[in-house]
């Protein structure tokens, strides 16, 4: 006997506005429609974000194999593809909701022209708010030439195939703007800005190398981040590992980036990311190339902290993996599982504990080469299993102002004073929920950066060393070491008066 049952199909106005919430952001929701122009095996890929108030618009336009009226029409569904289904080893999908709901997200009306070689064009629509107007619950995809403009429809005339993509009504990004709103114009400039940044680094491994892709925003191309400076020679990888659990290999390979010392300061900015050196350290994982996760400790149990932040290690994962790994349908979340937990947890202790060693070394190398122990002004000491941080009192400045002091005691006082005082554990805390919320020596005043070096510099002289020596010993000097550009001006400066 047949079970009864009842048909319940879901409202198509409800459905729509629900998957409209599935958290992406403008620079997640065009990588996702990025991966479909790659898995189309596109070239190149053109975004254009039109400024044009409450009327903006954002088109995604891609040369590569296009699709058929049938295609179209079965790409537009959501749900087209079942997440459990065999895919091509290129294909950068998973749920079969990404166009559908990446575009959503941003717009209410999304349009979408298509044109196989030797076929003819193909056009259709959601509409949200026309949806919603009919109050049938129907699932209505408009079609047909009507729906877009002579200059719309001509976009793909000179390609022999491809796919373009039009947002329309962009309500998340555009708000309740006006054509006249500065505001909101200056904001829709800096999610471009955001968007270039995110998808340099999303598919920086697409935009350089074999079978090149080239990506383009408002008809300027996107140059990749490298998080892991391959380019250079001054970078140490550890040997690749190759990890299997359930059926599944991932390689797995750490990089330790260079000293700021051994690189110049364009690459060091360039090399510190979107967010920052510290909130890049960690795991940055990858599917078919295309990048998931950008830094993450992955729940190890390890927190993003200073001596660590040169450690970066790569993940490689093909699409079989995503159910093992967890991977959300914006593709911008992945867990390990608990079969790689150990390995992971020994790669990540081993690769921060050869970063940390990078700024011990550093320091010991340029002692060394100066003989002497006056570069820091903060000595570590550890008595008794305790840790604690002291003023160096063979720090040129230091010993000045002891020696010339006329209430040597009191001076002696405050430094011990200072010293007990560090709030050490306030420190903590701050770093471990900020960890780039820190700003660095002197980087909101370049005045008194320049006197503190001139008094160092002085205090120097004073005690013995020749202008070159001193000179010398400025450059290696902390904090001056990290502005070697104001210690030259510096001393082209001093020269100068002389």
């Amino acid at each position: 006997m047949s079970p009864e049952y009842d048909i319940a199909s879901p409202g198509a106005g409800e459905l729509l506005e629900s998957l409209r919430a599935f958290g992406y952001d403008l620079p997640t929701a065009l990588a996702d429609i990025i991966d479909n122009s790659i898995s189309a095996s596109a070239r190149n890929i053109w975004i254009d974000m039109m400024w044009n108030g409450a009327s903006s618009r954002i088109t995604i336009r891609d040369d590569g194999t296009g699709m058929t009226e049938h295609a179209l029409r079965q790409a537009m569904r959501p749900g087209s593809l079942s997440p459990l289904e065999d895919r091509a080893a290129n294909d950068l999908g998973r749920f079969g909701l990404g166009m559908k709901t990446a575009s959503i997200s941003q717009c209410r009306c999304l349009t979408v022209m298509s044109k196989s070689r030797d076929g003819e064009a193909c056009i259709r629509r959601w509409d949200l708010d026309y949806i919603a107007s009919t109050g049938t619950g129907e699932w209505r995809l408009l079609k047909g030439s009507q729906l877009l403009s002579d200059a719309d429809r001509a976009l793909l005339d000179t390609q022999e195939q491809g796919t373009i993509l039009f947002w329309d009504r962009l309500d998340q990004l555009m708000g309740n703007a006006t054509i006249d709103n500065e505001t909101a114009q200056k904001h829709f400039r800096e999610r471009a800005d955001a968007v270039k940044t995110h998808l340099a680094m999303v598919f920086h491994r697409f935009l350089r190398g074999r079978n090149t892709i080239r990506l383009h925003l408002n008809g300027r191309p996107i140059e990749p981040w490298d998080p892991f400076l391959e380019d250079t020679d001054k970078v140490d990888p550890l040997p690749a590992e190759t990890l299997i659990a359930g059926g599944e290999a991932v390689e797995v390979k750490a990089f330790i980036l260079p000293h700021h010392t051994r690189i110049t300061p364009a690459q060091h900015a360039g090399a510190a990311g979107p967010r920052g050196w510290n909130a890049h350290q960690g795991f940055y994982i990858y599917r078919n190339k295309r990048l998931l996760v950008a830094g993450d400790w992955l729940g190890l149990g390890m927190q993003k902290e200073e001596h660590f932040k040169l450690a970066r290690i790569r993940i490689d994962l093909t699409n079989s993996a995503d159910l093992l790994w967890q991977i959300d349908v914006k593709k911008s979340r992945a867990r390990p599982p608990a079969a790689f937990r150990r390995d992971l947890l020994r790669i990540a202790r081993t690769a921060r504990g050869q970063a940390s060693s990078i700024y011990r070394h550093r320091g010991k190398v340029v002692q060394r080469k100066l003989g002497s122990n006056d570069l820091f002004l903060w000595n570590h000491v550890v008595k008794r299993g305790k840790t604690y941080y002291k003023i160096n009192r063979d720090h040129p400045l230091v010993r000045k102002v002891l020696d010339t002091a006329d209430d040597r005691a009191s001076v002696q006082a405050l430094l011990a004073l200072v010293e007990q005082t560090v709030p050490a554990p306030l420190i903590v805390i701050n770093n471990a929920e900020t960890p780039d919320g820190f700003g660095q020596p002197f980087e909101d005043s370049t005045i008194d950066l320049k006197k503190a070096m001139a008094e160092t510099f002085r205090a120097l002289i004073e005690d013995g060393r020749n202008r070159a020596d001193a000179a010398r010993a400025l450059l290696t000097m902390e904090p001056f070491n990290q502005y070697p550009e104001i210690v030259a001006v510096f001393f082209e400066e001093a020269a100068a008066a002389q």
